[in-house]
């Protein structure tokens, strides 16, 4: 292994960049060359590489977004595409790629491991839905935007004794949903996880209006049911009338959290050890509070269930 290839793909997550910065720093320390990979896989065959030093990565670890940048890559799932970004990794001399981005991009980096390109891929979404990991990289970042969201919007329910339907991201996975409702102190939390049942949101909002509660947040998961969708449903079936506030991509912007730019170091690390230790297949990810590298098909797998007694708890205490 003596040169290797970072590159970022799919949504960007607070933290990409720091994770960057620790793959190319840690490469360079271990005598590696490393080229940075622009707009994805897009750029992967397009040639978009270029050799980066210690100062291609100065100041980067406290930004958001990617310096890389991103891009959705059609091409590269047909085999011309995939095959137009081998021979550019030949022509550069690039033994091995760090992949830095979500489960499309991990899907991404199997297809190039079963071509005969080592790959190690860092788990980067404000999802945090990546089979193997307790953590993604940008998830704690969006984790505090929303709960920042929340309070902010609790004050104006307050103010107009009103309940409010928060939409958060998260695609089919309800972390997002589940941790901010938790940590934002939401009276009803609906994730795809667990089956919808209006009766207990009515019940919980009337609930607290009954002690004299004068506000109900709740928070929805996009892959449940769109928050105008549960809107409507309140309204028709217990004449409640709520606001809805969908956060949108404002949660995955923003300066990452120290937490972020921690573990984005630590994967970026861990992966490029991967990669000089010959693995050739692996994802990079957090057991135990212990970062660990792990079988790149295990991503793939049916993925773990959700810690639903997080649930349980924001109901006991949103009473």
């Amino acid at each position: 292994m003596k040169k290797i290839a970072v590159l970022t793909s799919g949504g960007d997550a607070p933290g990409m960049n720091a994770a960057i910065r620790s793959v190319v720093r840690k490469a360079i320390f271990e005598g590696l060359e490393i080229s940075g990979v622009f707009n994805g896989y897009q750029g992967l065959i397009d040639g978009k590489i270029e050799q980066f030093q210690l100062g291609s990565v100065g100041d980067i670890i406290q930004r958001g977004g990617t310096i890389l940048r991103s891009a959705r890559c059609p091409e590269f799932t047909t085999e011309e595409g995939r095959d137009k970004a081998l021979k550019q990794i030949k022509l550069h001399g690039i033994d091995g790629v760090v992949v830095i981005g979500g489960d499309g991009s991990f899907r991404g980096a199997y297809e190039l491991v079963k071509l005969g390109v080592p790959c190690a891929c860092v788990p980067a979404t404000i999802d945090n839905d990546i089979n193997g990991t307790e953590f993604t990289i940008g998830f704690d970042t969006a984790l505090n935007t929303v709960v920042e969201a929340i309070d902010k919007i609790r004050d104006t329910a307050t103010s107009h004794e009103r309940s409010f339907i928060i939409e958060v991201m998260g695609r089919d996975a309800g972390d997002l949903a589940l941790w901010s409702g938790l940590g934002g102190g939401a009276e009803s939390i609906l994730l795809p996880e667990k089956a919808f049942d209006v009766t207990s949101v009515i019940d919980r909002i009337k609930q607290s209006t009954g002690r004299g509660k004068k506000h109900s947040i709740i928070v929805l998961a996009e892959g449940m049911m769109s928050a105008h969708e549960l809107a409507d449903i309140l309204k028709k079936e217990a004449g409640v009338d709520t606001r809805v506030s969908i956060l949108g991509h404002m949660q995955r912007g923003g300066s990452p959290s120290a937490r972020d730019r921690v573990i984005a170091s630590q994967y970026g690390a861990r992966a490029v050890d991967s990669l000089i230790e010959g693995k050739r297949s692996v994802a990079i990810g957090m057991r135990n509070h212990k970062v660990v590298d792990y079988n790149l098909e295990e991503v793939f797998m049916k993925r773990e269930k959700l810690d639903l007694s997080l649930l349980d708890l924001a109901q006991t205490l949103s009473i």
